[in-house]
């Protein structure tokens, strides 16, 4: 429960943040993450398959 409340407090404040910024930056920002998530998940999968390839 503290987890969620702590999640809506930074994202409540991230919003805020975003709501000031310029749409350049907010859309630049918001690529460089996608960007960053794509390739954790691609390391992700790609760990998980030689993971279990391995046992």
């Amino acid at each position: 429960m503290l987890f969620i409340v702590a999640a809506l407090l930074l994202l409540g404040f991230v919003l805020g943040t975003v709501a000031h910024a310029p749409l350049t930056f907010s859309v630049a920002t918001g690529v460089v993450i996608a960007v960053w998530l794509g390739i954790f998940a691609l390391r992700e999968r790609h760990g998980r398959r030689r993971h279990t390839q391995a046992h």
